[in-house]
């Protein structure tokens, strides 16, 4: 999508080798146990100024550091405000308070924590934008501490330091490899009240894309987790009832063909031999999905690359990975070049190579861009042509927003310059500080249209993308029954009302109405995912041992 690099920082939180401090002495583990407040609460918090009664996929990260929490402090509390707005009062001074923030909910994430530390409590930030900006919480959230970069490491460092009176202002979790990451604490979830489950088995992207952070916060080196681990929380989460459940990765298609073609014509075949293994690694993985029930369905994020690897796309189809998020982000050569995304196709190519996604039974979820340099009027219509003749079954259309850790980003601070415009005295080059009624929809200056013609159309291919007839029509290439065609209508309202109206309404009373009427057509959604438990699924074995084992 347009602006994954700011989503993408619910799927992970790890953390790399955290460095102790020369010389410094630390208290023996059974101490610092011992000095543990019993009455203390540890709370970790995903901000968020809109709820929806019902969450789409759990968020990862919170999970994650529940799992990293050690065990002698006690269950963490979880707060996802993107179910239900959360009452700070109920925190006490003592407690801990792990805030995560990306850009888009920092500003809420600052009043949590600020709230938090007024009652005594002592709060940790972490996230991508907790990252990107260390010093931001200290300032305006009142931090008194931050961990970047991945968290599985450096979270229960901060925790031990906190509770032997030491704790550090930072933290620098680094990068973690994928046999350091962790499952998500699964028996903390609230029964209910999420959609899809979410594993990830990788971290990192190769890809340079101009308005994505990953390549440049999560590394273009592949960091992928031991397959047996993998398997192991997918069947847990099968256990728990979940049967749609997404491979949160910044990109499951790590290694292209014309990756492997380049490699190869080095004289020097090292790298080579990593990227066979790394696809490989991929291959075992999508083998022993496979072996999971029929029901099962897994949804993930890949490049348009994709396409041209036809032995991949069936290994996701055996492997019931049966939807995938693709960011086309433009239609055409100019808005590609725009995006640094040379690599997908355009017009007539760009429609063939995503029917063949579909014509692999995996459905694509097309993100794309509005607001590019080389955008013009007849730019929006000729998207939504696109959308519809590539059959898409679902897609999303973002305004560029230039977000922290992006080249984009770095371009247009610079072309602002020293004194850039301001919104009630904040420059909008910090646009996440402002006030979600009063921010701007659209940032960067456009050659040849105003914003609110931008936004206008933008919303403009929503609605028709999403309206009823067209959703009707789409649900017969998509399903068979008409129970889960109608199904299919509700699933796609849902969506819109989500990402659509609540995203790109300037109008407060709108954007409640439309949060308003997902709480209501989410709670029926919901029992359309629902699985029925299976506590006794077994975790299936590696193909070559169960051959022996015959």
């Amino acid at each position: 999508m347009g602006n994954r690099s700011q989503i993408s920082a619910h799927k992970a939180a790890g953390g790399s080798k955290v460095e102790h401090q020369p010389g410094r002495v630390y208290p023996p583990r059974r101490a610092i146990v011992d000095s543990i407040d019993q009455t203390m609460s540890i709370y970790l918090i995903n901000p968020s100024h809109v709820s929806f009664g019902i969450g789409v996929i759990t968020p990862r990260w919170l999970y994650v550091l529940a799992s990293a929490t050690p065990r002698s402090y006690g269950d963490p509390i979880l707060v996802d405000e993107t179910l239900e707005s959360f009452d700070t009062s109920v925190i006490k001074a003592g407690d801990v308070v792990g805030v995560g923030v990306h850009t888009g909910n920092a500003l809420r994430g600052y009043e949590v924590g600020n709230a938090a530390r007024a009652a005594g409590a002592t709060v940790i930030y972490g996230g991508i934008h907790a990252t990107l900006y260390p010093d931001e919480p200290h300032s305006l959230g009142g931090a008194h501490s931050v961990v970047t970069g991945d968290g599985e490491i450096a979270w229960p460092m901060a925790l031990r330091d906190h509770a032997a009176g030491a704790l550090r202002p930072q933290y620098e979790g680094g990068r973690v490899e994928g046999d350091t990451f962790l499952p998500g604490r699964w028996d903390l979830l609230p029964e209910g009240r999420y959609m899809w489950a979410s594993v990830q088995t990788v971290r990192g992207c190769p890809k340079h894309c101009s308005f994505c952070s990953v390549w440049r916060t999560d590394g273009q080196k592949p960091r992928q987790r031991e397959v047996d681990r993998v398997v192991e929380e997918i069947v847990d989460l099968r256990r728990r009832g979940f049967r749609f459940i997404a491979l949160a990765d910044d990109n499951f298609y790590p290694v292209t063909l014309e990756d492997l073609r380049m490699a190869d014509r080095r004289s020097d075949k090292s790298q080579l031999e990593k990227l066979k293994a790394t696809r490989a690694e991929r291959f075992e993985l999508m083998e022993r999905l496979a072996q999971l029930p029929k029901d099962t369905i897994f949804f993930t994020q890949i490049t348009m690359e994709a396409a041209e690897d036809t032995e991949f796309l069936d290994a996701m189809r055996r492997a019931h990975i049966k939807g995938a998020l693709i960011g086309v982000e433009a239609v055409t050569p100019e808005g590609l070049k725009d995006v640094y995304k040379g690599f997908n196709e355009s017009g007539d190519a760009l429609v063939a190579k995503l029917k063949r996604f579909k014509a692999h039974g995996i459905h694509v979820l097309g993100s794309f861009i509005f607001g590019l340099p080389s955008d013009r009027a007849n730019t929006f219509d000729a998207t939504l042509s696109v959308a519809q003749s590539a059959d898409l079954t679902f897609a999303q259309f973002v305004m560029l927003t230039p977000f922290p850790g992006t080249l984009d980003f770095a371009d247009w601070e610079k072309s602002l310059g020293t004194e850039p415009p301001a919104v009630g005295g904040i420059p909008v080059s910090r646009h996440w500080l402002i006030p979600q009624d009063r921010r701007p929809k659209v940032y960067i200056e456009h050659p040849a249209m105003t914003p609110d013609e931008i936004r206008q159309r933008t919303q403009a291919v929503w609605d028709q993308f999403y309206s009823f007839s067209s959703i009707w029509k789409r649900s017969q290439g998509t399903v068979k029954s008409v129970k889960a065609r109608l199904a299919f209508v509700l699933i796609s309202k849902l969506y819109r009302q989500m990402y659509a109206n609540t995203g790109i309404a300037t109008d407060s009373a709108r954007v409640n109405r439309s949060a308003q009427w997902a709480r209501l057509m989410a709670i029926p959604c919901r029992s359309l995912f629902a699985g029925r438990p299976m506590p006794d699924l077994q975790v299936p074995k590696p193909p070559q041992v169960q051959g022996l084992a015959s």
